[in-house]
């Protein structure tokens, strides 16, 4: 890529690559893992179109990209399981934006790919948006960078059966209290159960990571996905009116605790959105995402659209 190119993904299709344009077609393809990882490396994002699979034949097709996949475990997004370690990509009301963001990257461990599938089209919209995360970084003001330099705190108030949000039991795909400390003592959190059977949680975590290849500083946070003031005025008023900030089923403050400035997260989630490229989607389309590399959110839609996600490490 030339220095001043915008950043794309890049495409896989029949005519790109001089494939069949069948499922088969793309997995003989798909075959050569170590060429598919050089290209995901190089490309951060790869769109996969053209080759309509089906969902009986997707299940051929996700083995050679995802080798190992994950279960959503500690994930905040609403979705349902729909096969083994396969999920609806989020439940968001669907005239919402989703802001951009690298998959659990508030976590101590997040998937390094993410594959999508589209099973349904939507009528219009819907298309999900993928951004370069050194991009992002160099896109946003020096001091916002600088804020950001010290970590950020995340903090989870995870119902037992009965709340707001997300209970633990389905964060954590487990009615075992054991697992679960077992989970989180390893990732570094600190916890506390309540006298109402929820969990608190809270995790430092670092706000950016450094490519290990690249050397390049990549935004790598959801503080503007945990923050109220990216709510919506209206909702976050109403929220913040209902419970204090350590009550909020999510929030976010700088790792020392101190108050995330409204104005640094609505920049981090408008810039993010500014840089991202659409990807849009077609019945059958898959889009291979290295989840360090690069973010990715959610256009609004109408509709029946399914777009499905694995992921792996």
């Amino acid at each position: 890529m030339e220095p001043n190119t915008p950043w794309q993904p890049a495409e896989i299709s029949p005519s790109s690559h001089s494939l069949p344009a069948t499922a088969d077609g793309l997995a003989g393809f798909l075959q050569d893992s170590e060429r598919i990882a050089e290209l995901l490396a190089a490309h951060k994002v790869l769109a996969l179109r053209g080759f309509g699979v089906g969902p009986q034949e997707l299940e051929k097709i996700m083995p050679l990209l995802l080798p190992d996949r994950l279960a959503y475990v500690f994930g905040n997004s609403p979705r349902t399981k729909v096969g083994r370690n396969v999920y609806t990509s989020t439940e968001y009301p669907r005239e919402f934006t989703i802001s951009m963001h690298s998959e659990m990257s508030y976590a101590a461990q997040w998937p390094a790919r993410l594959l999508f599938y589209c099973e349904r089209a939507a009528g219009r919209g819907g298309a999900t948006p993928v951004v370069d995360n050194a991009v992002w970084y160099r896109a946003l003001d020096p001091e916002v960078r600088e804020a950001f330099a010290g970590g950020l705190r995340y903090t989870q108030n995870l119902h037992g059966g009965r709340g707001l949000g997300k209970s633990w039991q389905d964060t954590f795909e487990t009615e075992d209290r054991l697992e679960v400390e077992a989970y989180l003592s390893r990732s570094g959190a600190t916890w506390q159960w309540n006298a109402r059977g929820g969990l608190r949680v809270s995790h430092v975590r670092p706000a950016t990571v450094t490519h290990p290849e690249t050397g390049e500083t990549l935004w790598f946070n959801q503080s503007d996905q945990w923050h109220p003031a990216t709510l919506g005025d209206e909702a976050a008023a109403a929220l913040t009116e209902m419970l204090p900030l350590e009550e909020l089923p999510q929030s976010v403050t700088f790792a020392d605790g101190t108050p995330i400035p409204a104005d640094h997260v609505r920049q981090v989630r408008d810039r993010g959105l500014e840089h991202a490229v659409d990807n849009d989607w077609r019945t059958g389309d898959l889009m291979l995402v290295d989840n360090v590399q690069a973010a990715h959110g959610r256009r609004p839609f109408t509709g029946e659209r399914r777009v499905l996600v694995a992921m792996s490490d």
